[in-house]
């Protein structure tokens, strides 16, 4: 088997677990899933290189169950740097540098909640507390942001989106910048928290990201319907593997 194969296989039905094959099955036979395959496949037989890896194309997915999910942060775009993007949207590995834009998320939380930001930019602990934390477009080129836009990632994460948004009750989206905010326009307010503030990057978070309290009242929904609090602080990443 190919790379390339291996890759588009990677981004594939396989890839999900279960509980959400259940709720997305359907996507991956309609034509622009199709496309985006074949897409994928050709990058790597032109030897680009793609990130994430194919095998964590779907690390939002596998970290969190679909009955699990609490909270959905929406991002845009994977990092395209070596060794950044792991799958989960604002999340780096340990060993490399923390973005700006986590930087400043990390800022709003010691400000709204006391927690000291920690040393790393690994969010893994978050989904492993039904955090989503789901980019719009779930693969990039190397060097080139916003390159695998309009392939059609956006319209499969459309899905997810309304998904939760009409089996789930319950639940907290952050939207953070015009581009979450229009994706999670049709997000049902009666039955969901939808918290909105510009986007965290360094340009916009001054104009109301910062002090914004999303992690506080996102807790405070979530008690009040009987759920665990999301524990914000990010673990060493000695206790993370």
């Amino acid at each position: 088997m190919s790379a390339a194969t291996n890759f588009s296989e990677q981004a594939g039905r396989a890839a999900l677990p279960a509980c959400w094959l259940e709720v997305l099955q359907a996507e991956f036979d309609k034509p622009y899933m199709v496309a985006l395959r074949q897409f994928l496949r050709d990058e790597k037989m032109a030897g680009k290189a793609i990130y994430p890896p194919g095998d964590e194309i779907f690390s939002a997915f596998t970290a969190v169950p679909f009955e699990q999910v609490k909270v959905v942060i929406l991002g845009q775009d994977p990092y395209h740097g070596p060794g950044q993007a792991h799958g989960l949207a604002f999340s780096v590995k340990p060993g490399i540098p923390t973005p700006p834009s986590l930087q400043n998320i990390y800022k709003e939380i010691y400000a709204d909640l006391g927690l000291m930001p920690p040393s790393h930019g690994n969010l893994q602990s978050w989904a492993e507390q039904g955090v989503l934390l789901l980019n719009a477009t779930l693969s990039v080129e190397r060097g080139k942001a916003g390159s695998h836009q309009r392939k059609g990632w956006e319209q499969f994460t459309d899905v997810v989106v309304e998904a939760l948004n009409m089996r789930r009750e319950g639940l907290v989206f952050m939207l953070w910048g015009s581009y979450a905010q229009k994706k999670g326009a049709a997000i049902d307010r009666d039955r969901h928290l939808v918290l909105e503030s510009p986007h965290p990057s360094p340009l916009s978070a001054h104009r109301g990201f910062f002090g914004s309290g999303h992690f506080s009242r996102a807790n405070q929904w979530l008690e009040g319907r009987g759920f665990a609090p999301v524990d914000w602080s990010v673990p060493d990443p000695d206790s993370l593997f």
